[in-house]
């Protein structure tokens, strides 16, 4: 059987996995060989980078994408990452990677909250937190989030 015929549909992933919240966005992606470290496991870099995909799949999702953020002069930035890893990964296996806003002062941060799941035993193999930082474009410094970011970037799930 091939990789899609077996595997979930992002929707009957939204409903047939353990989320810790009601409706997270999701993604999915399969381990390839360029994914492992010397360990023959996921490297930790590499699920930094799959949230950063997740989290901009989100935001464009929410109606928020680069050019919005020119646009506006206004940009999230990462000020603190919390991971922790649960499980090792693979060659070959399909995670579930999903993420949502957790918080947010709707003023200057937001916290964006992740999960990833391996679908094969939906297991969760990675929680993490992303402190986002609204700033300026123009000269980088911290500024207040534009209206077009609160409406967007609101907490919207619950456990």
């Amino acid at each position: 059987m091939n990789d899609a015929a077996s595997s979930l549909t992002a929707a009957q992933a939204a409903a047939d996995l353990p989320w810790d919240v009601t409706e997270p966005y999701i993604e999915r992606v399969v381990v390839g060989p360029e994914h492992l470290d010397f360990f023959g496991h996921t490297n930790n870099v590499v699920y930094l980078s799959w949230l950063e995909q997740v989290a901009w799949g989100h935001s464009q999702h929410l109606g928020l994408d680069f050019a919005d953020y020119q646009r506006l002069g206004a940009g999230c930035v990462a000020r603190r990452h919390e991971l922790d890893y649960l499980a090792a990964t693979f060659e070959g296996d399909v995670l579930w990677l999903s993420t949502w806003i957790a918080e947010t002062d709707s003023r200057l941060t937001m916290w964006r909250a992740y999960q990833v799941i391996r679908e094969r035993d939906k297991r969760t193999v990675m929680r993490g937190r992303t402190q986002w930082v609204c700033v300026d474009m123009a000269s980088g410094r911290p500024r207040r989030m534009p209206p077009e970011f609160v409406a967007a970037y609101r907490v919207t799930t619950s456990r």
